[in-house]
């Protein structure tokens, strides 16, 4: 059974970096999303399989870089200018199907394990 397992997950003061990496064997199609106590996971970034071509929500664009290592066998998202509000917990999904967006993710879509980040001072 092919497994998503993310790396990475620390306390970050704002402004800072961190890079979370989900662990894929086969050129899939990920998204990430990220969840807050109380709301529903919100769709931040996503990688089509196809083209590599990225998606990301008004919230993070020109902060996240969402991209593919082949060599690692990850999709990685890169976080920078890191603010409170991004504290949650973070998931990627991945699907063997073209997902050109968060939203295109539906239940038969792998969820791999959260990682929580907190971005405070």
């Amino acid at each position: 059974q092919l497994q998503v397992a993310e790396s990475g997950g620390h306390l970050v003061q704002p402004g800072g970096s961190l890079r979370l990496s989900c662990g894929i064997l086969r050129y899939y199609s990920v998204g990430w999303f990220r969840q807050v106590p109380g709301k529903e996971h919100e769709g931040l970034a996503s990688l089509s399989h196809s083209d590599d071509s990225p998606w990301y929500a008004e919230p993070v664009k020109g902060r996240f870089t969402i991209s593919r290592d082949v060599t690692r066998l990850t999709v990685d998202l890169q976080m920078s200018g890191l603010k409170p509000e991004d504290t949650g917990v973070y998931y990627c999904r991945k699907s063997p199907f073209e997902r050109r967006s968060p939203e295109d993710f539906n239940e038969h879509d792998y969820w791999g394990q959260g990682i929580r980040v907190t971005v405070s001072s």
